[in-house]
């Protein structure tokens, strides 16, 4: 190496150029020269555990696969070990996914961008931080026509728990879906909350009046500040990123119904969501989550048995959150504030 860098300086080349193709710093060229040479040794003997040619192929083959190819590397790995299966860890599959030029994002949506959201509230079980908006539903036969998608979420679990599309946005057609939530889902109104942006549905006097009579707390979103009501707007991104989503519009009202319906159907059946453990939201909301996280600890820890070599700590946790926030400034923790109430 140190004879190519000669040979590079004597043709005109800048050291700092010659190094910074070779992948070494000036400095450390100096000191390969008073030492004698590189100094650098590779590993004693190969690594034992490494993945075989063979098992990289697999890999490969199960990430690229029409089940697989859109997900990322967490959801693949949680998939499989729902399907009993383990083929690597989530470390593995991205660096064999980088070393063939593939760890990229599989969506064709752009990479989300973490931010600090501004308030909190605390739900330690379902159906009690609510959040919920409105988005619009390009119609495809009437230019500047839209349709408008009336969603309710629950923070807990991420479930779907009210979905309505209607022509028009009203604060009498939210008040009305809210009321249908609550009585669908036998909802303590008293101990829920429901959190909104500042459009003029939400503030409308109809439903305003409804949360009043409800005795639901209705904190809102700061003005012009979008991530204060975050869940729902990555829904909504989520939405109009999925795969089947119409780009060019919905035909009419029973057309976009339909298709929100199906939508709703599956992402609460069979998404695997990323910040409830992986599990689905209908998995979450109604408890099933426990189990298919303890068989998922009993896959990883069956895998680690038949090749200790390969796991140089405790094996994944499979976690699953006893407490979720809606936004992290001031906590309110609502089975606390209720019994100090009731006292």
């Amino acid at each position: 190496m140190l004879e190519r860098v000669d040979e590079a300086v004597c043709a005109g080349a800048r050291l700092e150029k010659a190094c910074q193709v070779l992948g070494v710093s000036v400095r450390t060229l100096q000191r390969w020269r008073n030492s004698g040479g590189d100094g650098r040794r590779g590993p004693k003997s190969p690594v034992t555990h490494r993945l075989t040619a063979e098992e990289e192929e697999e890999i490969l083959a199960v990430a690229n696969s029409p089940a697989y190819r859109n997900l990322s590397p967490e959801r693949v790995v949680a998939k499989l070990a729902d399907e009993g299966r383990y083929i690597c860890s989530e470390a593995s599959l991205r660096r064999v996914l980088k070393r063939h030029a593939q760890n990229a994002h599989r969506q064709r949506s752009r990479p989300g961008v973490r931010r600090h959201k501004p308030r909190e509230y605390v739900a330690r079980e379902p159906l009690r931080v609510l959040t919920w908006d409105i988005t619009y539903l390009r119609h495809a036969r009437v230019r500047g026509h839209f349709f408008y998608l009336y969603l309710f979420i629950d923070v807990w679990s991420r479930r779907i728990v009210g979905a309505e599309v209607h022509s028009i946005q009203s604060s009498e057609l939210a008040a009305d879906a809210l009321r249908r939530l609550c009585l669908e889902h036998a909802v303590e109104t008293e101990r829920c909350v429901l959190h909104s942006d500042n459009g003029a549905p939400m503030k409308g006097s109809a439903m305003l009046a409804t949360l009043h009579d409800l005795g639901i707390t209705r904190p809102f979103s700061r003005p012009r500040v979008s991530d204060d009501n975050a869940h729902v707007e990555s829904l909504f991104r989520h939405l109009k990123y999925a795969p089947n989503y119409p780009t060019r519009g919905f035909d009419d009202l029973a057309h976009a119904r339909h298709w929100v319906a199906r939508f709703a159907a599956w992402y609460n059946e069979r998404h695997l969501h990323s910040t409830i453990g992986y599990v689905t939201p209908d998995d979450r909301h109604s408890g099933r989550d426990i189990s298919v996280l303890q068989n998922r600890r009993d896959l990883y820890q069956l895998a680690r048995k038949r090749n200790p070599r390969r796991w140089t700590g405790p094996p994944r946790k499979w976690h699953r959150p006893a407490i979720v926030t809606l936004n992290p400034d001031r906590t309110i923790d609502l089975a606390a504030s209720t019994s100090a109430n009731a006292a």
